[in-house]
């Protein structure tokens, strides 16, 4: 059975994504910091690490430059920021791969399986994941978006919102919690970010089905939401 050391100062995550892999037949291990990390590495046999970059003391980066002095074990990243310059620091000095929050289990199953694999380790197949609302069909996994049968093409921030929105029909987010969910709650520019990718995703998805387009609603005075349909 494959094992995986989570490491994150978040109980919340640390039990989400245990929860998510040992559901998946992973035996999952975990830490909420250094310290605790290098515990479990030095009493345990570890075949992966899925590391939180944003800790308090000693951070993911820090923690990956340490264990890489002694140790080979794939590492991937998980974090609520999505810098490129943050996945090329995290890749250049030993990690694995990089997941950004949100994320669903499918989607960090197929990253684990894929570094898995390069490693010659044994892998957990998972099928793919398809949500469905409406005319709309989202690949969690290979993160691709079908309208009536033809690809739409999405900015990584466009299918974030869109894949929120999907998870959570009917619920109604704010211009800034829905900052707060798909940027990240340092996000230094103003609300009217969204309002630019909403009008930019709607209009992708209004190029193949009207309907499609017209599920975003806005919210007067608060935000939007994702009309509830089978």
């Amino acid at each position: 059975m494959t094992t995986v050391l989570i490491i994150d100062d978040e109980q919340d995550m640390r039990n989400l994504i245990a929860l998510m892999l040992t559901k998946l037949n992973f035996h999952t291990l975990t830490a909420a910091n250094g310290h605790e990390a290098y515990e479990q590495l030095h009493k345990e046999q570890v075949d992966l690490i899925v590391l939180d970059v944003m800790m308090p003391d000693e951070d993911g980066f820090t923690l990956c430059k340490n264990i890489r002095q002694t140790s080979n074990i794939p590492i991937i990243f998980l974090t609520a920021r999505d810098a490129n310059e943050d996945k090329v620091k995290g890749l250049t000095i030993g990690g694995d791969d990089y997941v950004v929050k949100p994320f669903t289990a499918s989607e960090l199953v197929a990253r684990i399986n894929a570094v898995l694999r390069r490693t010659g380790a044994t892998v957990l197949e998972v099928e793919q994941q398809l949500l469905e609302r409406g005319v709309i069909k989202l690949d969690e996994i290979s993160r691709k978006v079908i309208v009536n049968g033809d690809p739409v093409p999405l900015t990584l921030k466009e299918y974030e919102l869109l894949h929120l929105f999907m998870l959570n029909p009917d619920s109604v987010y704010s211009r800034e919690q829905l900052l707060e969910r798909v940027w990240d709650i340092d996000y230094a520019g103003g609300t009217r970010t969204v309002d630019t990718h909403i009008k930019t995703l709607r209009l992708k998805l209004g190029k193949k089905s009207k309907e499609a387009s017209d599920y975003i609603q806005t919210v007067w005075g608060i935000g939007y939401r994702f009309e509830k349909c089978t």
